[in-house]
């Protein structure tokens, strides 16, 4: 299972650069889990415990209130981790985490980690640019939450999930209207009238799977 982790780990984009052996000191360290479909594997709130590191799956990072509304954070494959913060500051988990799709993460306890990254100092510094990255993305977020219109985020979130070919984009994946509205922090008859309306204009196609986009969205809607 180590050798799992070790791959696992080397996946991902700031623990790549360090060197096999001193991964496999942390990998020695860590268990295997599997997650089935729409589990939830942290709830907002609860006891921080181990690092997560995303072996195989997808999962998403949402926020809830009481009265059920959800905003999604962020989605998450293989090559990335989660859970973090609560092993820095000892804080409860800041948000909830659930499996899309059937996951296998490796869980390193706090201490081991803490342990790690005493003797290898420098590592640390692969987890710092992590949650730098991060802050950035969440000052972009919130920035388009505070500074556009409904259509401004929606337009954005797009072109985020799309990936360019020739002259069109492609969101391979199609989310449903209520995920964007859960984005972007709307109703999702908002997202489906907008969507609606780029599709009889032409500038998009929906597809069964797919979210083709033909060409450049109008500026405002």
């Amino acid at each position: 299972m180590s050798n799992e982790t070790l791959q696992g780990l080397k996946k991902v984009p700031y623990f790549s650069e360090i060197a096999d052996a001193a991964l496999a000191e942390l990998a020695s360290c860590a268990a295997i889990k599997t997650y089935p479909k729409n589990s939830v594997i942290i709830r907002e709130g609860d006891e921080g415990g181990a690092l997560f590191i995303i072996l195989s799956g997808k999962v998403q990072a949402y926020l809830s209130s009481a009265n059920g509304r959800m905003v999604i954070l962020s989605t998450q494959g293989s090559g990335s981790f989660f859970g973090e913060l609560s092993l820095l500051d000892n804080e409860p988990r800041s948000a909830s985490i659930t499996a899309l799709e059937p996951t296998i993460c490796s869980l390193i306890p706090r201490a081991a980690l803490k342990a790690w990254l005493k003797d290898h100092p420098d590592c640390a510094f692969s987890i710092i640019r992590s949650l730098t990255q991060r802050i950035r993305s969440l000052t972009e977020n919130v920035r388009g939450l505070a500074l556009s219109d409904v259509y401004g985020r929606l337009v954005k979130v797009l072109f985020d999930m799309a990936v360019e070919n020739e002259k069109e984009w492609i969101i391979q994946e199609k989310p449903t209207h209520q995920d964007l509205a859960n984005i972007i922090g709307c109703s999702r008859e908002m997202v489906s009238r907008i969507m609606k309306d780029l599709e009889r204009g032409g500038y998009l196609s929906v597809l069964r799977k797919s979210v083709v986009i033909h060409r450049k969205l109008p500026p405002s809607w």
